[in-house]
C-alpha cells in the first residue's frame, strides 16, 4: 500500500496532533508534488506570535489561512496555530520555511495564538488557560526535537516593534525542557 512507503517527518507525532500533523505532511508532498523527503533544514529558534485579534471576536485557522493567502503566501505563514479552545493547527510543516519572523524564517518554528487584544483592542494576554497548556505541551514537545532551541515572543526580535505576542515569552518559557 502507497501510504505505508511514504516517508514520515522527524516531527510527525505532536502528542494528540500526531494523525492531524501526518495529514497535512501528506498533504504538503502532495502539493509540491514531491515524495522525496526533504532535508530538514536547522532550526534554533521558536517565535511566539498572536494574532492580533479581539479576544472578543473568533478568528479561526480557515480565517487565519485566508489572510495569509490573501497576502500571497501558499499557505498559513505560521507552523502552528493555537486556538482559544486549546485546538492546535499545523499552518505548515516544520520542513518549510515559515512566514512569520523577517530574517529569522529560515532557522525557525512559527508558533501563533488566536487573541492578544483586548476587547477595546489593546495588546493584552488574552491566552485563555486551554491555549496556554497547548502551547506548554506544543513546547516541550519541540524542544524534544530541537534541544538548542531558544524560545522568544515576536517582540523580543531586534526590529520588531510591536507587542506580539503580549507577553514575555522569552521569561515564561526560559527553562522548558523536552520530554524524555
Amino acid at each position: 500500500m502507497i501510504i505505508d512507503s511514504l516517508p514520515l517527518s522527524p516531527s510527525d507525532w505532536r502528542g494528540d496532533w500526531g494523525l492531524l500533523y501526518s495529514f497535512y505532511y501528506l498533504y504538503y508532498l502532495y502539493y509540491f508534488n514531491s515524495f522525496t523527503p526533504k532535508k530538514m533544514r536547522r532550526i534554533d529558534l521558536a517565535v511566539i506570535h498572536c494574532s492580533a485579534t479581539r479576544c472578543d471576536h473568533a478568528f479561526t485557522f480557515e480565517a487565519l489561512d485566508a489572510c495569509h493567502r490573501a497576502r500571497g503566501f501558499k499557505m498559513c505563514g505560521y507552523h502552528y496555530y493555537i486556538t482559544r479552545d486549546g485546538q492546535l493547527h499545523i499552518g505548515r510543516p516544520e520542513e518549510m520555511v515559515g512566514a512569520h519572523a523577517r530574517r529569522y524564517n529560515h532557522r525557525s518554528i512559527g508558533i501563533c495564538y488566536e487573541g492578544g487584544l483586548d476587547e477595546n483592542g489593546r495588546p493584552a494576554d488574552t491566552r485563555t488557560p486551554a491555549q496556554k497548556h497547548a502551547l506548554y505541551a506544543l513546547l516541550r514537545s519541540l524542544k524534544t526535537d530541537y534541544p538548542d532551541m531558544v524560545i522568544v515572543g515576536h517582540r523580543d526580535l531586534p526590529w520588531v516593534k510591536k507587542e506580539c505576542p503580549c507577553f514575555d515569552a522569552a521569561t515564561e518559557y526560559a527553562d522548558i525542557e523536552g520530554v524524555c
